[in-house]
């Protein structure tokens, strides 16, 4: 498959991103599309599995017969077997006439089970004699009936811990096996989730008519930072929240709108943390010291995959009594010094130089300088803000007019 029909498929199925381990997902799906053999989708929930199935019934002989997809965690156990194999009237309280399963509905076609992984252990021997010869039985029937199904399954857990647990059955996860399909989470394409959150804010923009989205390099970067549990499904609501709640109807001349970090991280789920983190308490902090903070937290992102790059550049030296590889000497933290607090300091005073102690001892010494920058550019920044004037600035801050100007001579002098 070359990079021109890769793409072709990326804009038919309107799927974003260039990552290495989406693209082979989508390769190994257009492979194994004219073939019969059953497909197991593994990822984790809200990456977009439901995609793939339909690419491999699309570019199948199957392709003009019928496609289902089916929750297999969405169906209470009672009913789950009526839904796949069928039942005949009088079967149980209800069934008033005979009904067809998915199974023999989708005979020549497809069938997507999605959540595998919640199929009750009795189901799972009535689907595994389905996948082996065809089979089935409608519940409350003796008659063995024939289908010609090409099923693909997806699941979010991991079916081999199931299987060791007794929760899932080791034939069927074998059968279901023959083709296994991994779809990376959200975190393992750091570079396509700026691709994805400017698709879902053009996508809100042309709807509902307001201003286009733009984010600044530091906002990209906390985008990227965070873990997205939720995956692509989280952040598109995180989009459409952003986009909804800052934009604003289009005007002649402004139909774009600038959103920075300190924008976007009132929208990031604070519950669930971000990728590297500072391990500060919230409790009595302003709201610009959280600003400040988070800030720190690039900077030391930066640092991070620095020491990765250098690990995996072979640059860690190895002991010579063991072919292990030497841990990294990381830089030791500063022991904790209590500053002397100034007599005719305000509250506003006390607390910043708490917040400063605070950032520094949960940084390492190599930090220091750029704290000290960190800090003073976020100074700078609320002065332009409001074009110089000191009160606005340092209310924004949440400091005294005289705090903002000695923090900003000491950090000059600290950095010269």
């Amino acid at each position: 498959m070359d990079q021109q029909q890769l793409q072709n498929l990326k804009n038919r199925y309107d799927i974003i991103g260039n990552d290495p381990a989406l693209n082979r997902a989508l390769e190994v799906a257009y492979a194994v599309a004219p073939t019969d053999l059953t497909v197991l989708i593994q990822g984790e929930s809200g990456v977009g599995k439901e995609t793939i199935p339909q690419i491999i019934h699309q570019y199948s002989r199957r392709k003009t017969g019928k496609y289902f997809a089916v929750n297999c965690g969405a169906i209470p156990e009672g009913t789950i077997d009526s839904e796949l194999f069928g039942h005949e009237k009088g079967a149980f309280t209800g069934a008033n006439e005979m009904r067809k399963g998915y199974f023999e509905e989708a005979d020549g076609g497809t069938l997507f089970l999605d959540e595998i992984g919640e199929l009750p252990l009795a189901s799972q021997a009535k689907l595994l004699r389905v996948l082996q010869d065809g089979e089935f039985i409608r519940v409350g029937s003796s008659k063995v009936l024939k289908t010609d199904v090409r099923v693909v399954a997806a699941t979010n857990i991991d079916l081999t811990y199931a299987v060791q647990r007794g929760k899932f059955r080791a034939d069927l996860y074998y059968r279901l096996n023959a083709i296994s399909i991994k779809v990376p989470s959200l975190r393992e394409r750091p570079d396509d989730i700026p691709l994805l959150f400017r698709k879902f804010t053009s996508d809100f923009s042309q709807k509902y008519n307001v201003c286009k989205l733009n984010l600044t390099p530091d906002a990209v970067t906390l985008l990227k930072s965070y873990r997205w549990p939720g995956n692509i499904r989280q952040l598109k609501n995180v989009a459409e929240s952003v986009s909804a709640l800052e934009s604003y109807s289009i005007a002649p001349g402004s139909e774009r709108c600038e959103i920075s970090a300190v924008t976007l991280y009132r929208y990031i789920p604070k519950d669930e943390g971000m990728l590297p983190s500072v391990a500060v308490h919230e409790e009595g902090f302003s709201s610009s010291e959280k600003e400040a903070m988070v800030r720190m937290m690039y900077q030391l992102r930066q640092e991070v995959d620095y020491l990765k790059e250098a690990i995996a550049g072979g640059q860690v030296a190895k002991s010579p009594q063991s072919n292990v590889p030497e841990q990294p000497a990381l830089p030791q933290p500063s022991p904790v010094v209590t500053q002397p607090v100034d007599s005719s300091a305000t509250p506003e005073d006390a607390e910043w130089q708490d917040t400063e102690t605070a950032l520094e001892q949960t940084q390492a010494p190599v930090q220091n300088l750029s704290i000290q920058k960190a800090s003073l550019d976020l100074l700078n920044k609320a002065l332009e803000r409001h074009g110089g004037n000191r009160r606005a600035a340092a209310a924004e801050l949440g400091i005294s007019e005289r705090t903002l100007y000695r923090k900003i001579k000491e950090l000059e002098d600290a950095q010269n």
